[in-house]
């Protein structure tokens, strides 16, 4: 396959698709949201993923979310809650920290940058398995996103076909890790904490479904091994 766009955030799970991508297809492009994120760390983190990573393309893109609120990730106002099981997190709906439509938006901005790659596959990496109960990270949706655009864009009038790629959607936070050590992939600048620190804060639903992966495949995360090696832990 030729090319493939990725929604890169920077977390453990699209560095993960990042590396899928770079797998199965010839040219990868990279799209890194700032999205007025209270952890934008991440977008830091994403450029030197991006890089180690030898993408064709990275882009980052600014798109405020914060403007309206609604979210823990974009209102220093809200506070993270904190988290101690994983159980707690599948118990309590839709969390907080859900940013309204997010996911949406950033497909269809991926969409149009990607239609000026004439590429019409996107990746990112979704789970509806060890996640926090976001309803733009289910399959209806990717599925109903992937129809928008087939109907909606240029190449899609023009024939062509869009693919919305999740590799990740039904696998475990630990599946996950073991598939991105098995392709290659690099965590140790991979950050997913939401409170915004370098150190990961071990107590927001990202943190310990995090923790939660580490511990099924019996690793040390790579990120508290480069942290430790750099005197920071």
């Amino acid at each position: 396959m030729k090319s493939c766009t990725v929604i890169l955030s920077g977390g453990l799970d699209s560095t993960t698709v990042l590396y899928w991508a770079k797998k199965h297809f010839e040219k990868v492009y990279a799209i890194t949201f700032f999205y007025g994120q209270r952890h934008s760390i991440e977008i830091e983190m994403a450029k030197k993923i991006a890089k180690k990573a030898g993408v064709k393309e990275h882009k980052l893109f600014e798109a405020n979310l914060s403007q309206f609120g609604g979210s823990a990730l974009t209102d220093t106002k809200i506070e993270i809650p904190k988290t101690e099981t994983v159980e707690e997190i599948s118990s309590r709906g839709i969390p907080i920290t859900y940013v309204p439509f997010r996911n949406g938006i950033f497909v269809s901005i991926t969409a149009a940058y990607a239609e000026t790659k004439n590429c019409t596959s996107l990746a990112g990496g979704w789970n509806a398995i060890d996640y926090s109960g976001y309803p733009d990270c289910r399959p209806e949706f990717l599925k109903a996103m992937e129809e928008t655009l087939n109907k909606g864009t240029k190449l899609g009038a023009e024939g062509r076909r869009w693919k919305i790629y999740s590799p990740l959607i039904r696998l475990t936070k630990g599946e996950i890790i073991k598939l991105g050590l098995e392709i290659g992939a690099d965590y140790s600048y991979s950050i997913s904490c939401y409170q915004g620190g370098e150190t990961p804060c071990g107590t927001c639903d990202s943190c310990v479904l995090r923790t939660k992966g580490w511990k099924e495949i019996g690793e040390e995360d790579h990120l508290i091994k480069r942290l430790k090696l750099e005197g920071k832990l």
